[in-house]
């Protein structure tokens, strides 16, 4: 039944690792018209779910058993959650006549998981199966998406019946588009074509609901700049002059700035993360602000609004693309100022001139990538600095842990977005912390002959906790420094995968063609010194003008 009802759902794959309550639903997948994909930790196989879900759009699907198998994904349900992707999470259970006995491998994952996932079904008659399992695809994908669990005991899997799987259920209470309200919608399109210093800002949200060509038309229709959060990069052309980059903590000084001054904000499909607003009570004290969410909810949330619209961000967008639009000339000084702001603040030092900065070692990359790679990152300096240096002009081409943060994502991630896109380049940006915590998928990525390119930022340190330490705490290194640490090109080679170390910027052309010439997985130990760290920041708890620049750290 559990079979059939993925084949119903069109599952091309799914990621997993077998145990004693799951081993029917195993033997079934013998005969799937699908793929199974074996990884080596149950997170690894929700991150990898998560990574497929983020590239197509369509829910991931992983299986774990009981006991420890279930608990080892609830870290990839919490990041999922986090970043509203869609996920189905089935886990095995023990029989029905054990629950509560604590049983070989019983733990109520059920109970445990309640706070991270949008919904969870525990099947205790076979009955309830096609229905959990058509409802549970249902509202992972619907409205808000977010991770669904289905636990399975092994004897409710044992057994046989009728199988009727429904085309369609309903859940009381669940209405997915039921609270849409834009009756201010014109209010909004007014108050858009009267502003002077407007900026659109937008977040996972406008790449969820597929909105990215209506924001493309609004922007240039009315002529306003665009910043994104980080689940928000790649839903604007970053090529074009009306990109903004980044917005946050470690957002581009231009947007940071644009938001300070703005006198209105088109805030669309983002949640306002203390990460991206800085200080709230100094966010964008100057402008009215409209925020447009699928989710009733978020509206006021974290920052107040002026004007709350809720509802898709496509019909949303597709409004205000279709609006009236104020004369070129009304904001022509508007963007005369981002532009001084452009020069003055360059993002990248320009002392550096050694060929060897991060943002060199990621165009050399990238240039041997393609505009059409995919890029997953683990969590760290590296995710930052990827997601400042890498531009990109197309959405769910950037895959990055971003509300949870969770390192050891983006290896697994990675094999996840090969399944779902697999003519593409891809690349997986990692820090030396960051892949240890999944790299036993190596194997996963050699087995499968992913073509994933691996490049490691390796400071022989936890560079962004030891990046706070040094601005904020006076230096002291507590636990962040690991010396030499590991070999990675030669655990690479371990793995079977082929392997490189580069520690000048002589090497590093060579080895990047190397392991993009590379059949399989390949991997590229680019040593970076412990100073080395990323720029601009806003210190937690400040104003989003108050970063601090490359050259100009100040201690805390």
């Amino acid at each position: 039944m559990v079979v059939k009802a993925l084949e119903a759902e069109g599952v091309p794959v799914v990621f997993g690792i077998p145990g004693g309550p799951i081993i029917p639903l195993y033997d079934a997948l013998m005969d799937a018209p699908f793929r199974h994909i074996l990884v080596r930790h149950e997170q690894a196989a929700c991150h990898a779910a998560d990574g497929y879900a983020r590239v197509t759009g369509r829910p991931g699907v992983c299986i774990a058993t009981s006991g420890p198998g279930a608990t080892n994904v609830i870290t990839g349900m919490a990041t999922a959650a986090m970043d509203s992707v869609p996920l189905v999470v089935i886990a095995g259970q023990v029989a029905r006549p054990l629950l509560g006995s604590d049983a070989f491998q019983e733990a109520d994952i059920f109970g445990m998981t309640l706070s991270v996932v949008k919904h969870s079904f525990f099947v205790q008659h076979l009955a309830e199966l096609p229905r959990a399992l058509r409802g549970a695809f249902y509202l992972a994908a619907s409205g808000r998406p977010g991770p669904v669990l289905v636990t399975i005991p092994v004897d409710v899997l044992r057994a046989s019946g009728p199988f009727f799987y429904p085309a369609e259920v309903t859940f009381p209470g669940y209405r997915p588009g039921a609270w849409e309200d834009l009756s201010r919608l014109d209010e909004a399109a007014d108050l858009l074509r009267r502003a002077e210093r407007p900026v659109f800002l937008v977040g996972g949200g406008v790449i969820r609901g597929e909105a990215w060509d209506p924001l493309f038309r609004a922007a240039t229709r009315h002529g306003v700049p665009v910043a994104t959060t980080l689940m928000g990069k790649g839903a604007f052309p970053e090529s074009s002059p009306l990109a903004l980059g980044l917005l946050g903590m470690h957002g581009t000084p231009v947007a940071n700035r644009a938001l300070t001054e703005a006198d209105l904000v088109v805030a669309v499909g983002t949640r306002f993360s203390d990460r991206s607003t800085g200080q709230v009570a100094r966010f964008a004290p100057r402008a009215r602000v409209i925020h447009a969410d699928l989710d009733p909810a978020e509206l006021g949330k974290n920052v107040p609004v002026h004007l709350g619209l809720v509802g898709e961000a496509r019909k949303i967008l597709e409004a205000l693309a279709a609006a009236p639009a104020a004369p070129e000339e009304h904001r022509r000084e508007w963007g005369a100022t981002l532009e001084s702001w452009r020069q003055k603040h360059p993002l990248r030092d320009p002392r550096r001139t050694d060929g060897y900065a991060p943002w060199d070692v990621l165009d050399a990359v990238r240039a041997r990538a393609g505009e059409d790679a995919l890029v997953t990152t683990e969590v760290g300096q590296h995710q930052m600095w990827t997601a400042l240096h890498w531009p990109l002009d197309h959405p769910r081409k950037f895959i990055s842990s971003g509300g949870l943060g969770t390192m050891g994502f983006g290896l697994p991630a990675a094999l996840g977005a090969h399944q779902g896109a697999p003519h593409r380049p891809l690349v997986c940006v990692a820090g030396d912390g960051s892949l240890l915590m999944n790299v036993q998928e190596l194997d996963t990525l050699v087995r499968e002959g992913v073509p994933a390119r691996i490049i490691v930022f390796n400071n022989g340190s936890l560079g962004m906790v030891r990046q706070w330490q040094k601005l904020f705490w006076k230096e002291r290194f507590s636990a962040t420094e690991t010396g030499e640490g590991c070999r990675f090109a030669a655990l690479a080679e371990a793995f079977g995968a082929r392997g490189w170390t580069v520690q000048t910027p002589q090497e590093l052309g060579p080895a990047l063609d190397g392991a993009f010439a590379a059949r399989g997985p390949s991997l590229v130990d680019v040593r970076l010194p412990r100073e080395e760290m990323v720029f601009p920041m806003v210190p937690a708890g400040e104003a989003l003008e108050n970063f601090i620049e490359a050259g100009a750290p100040s201690t805390r």
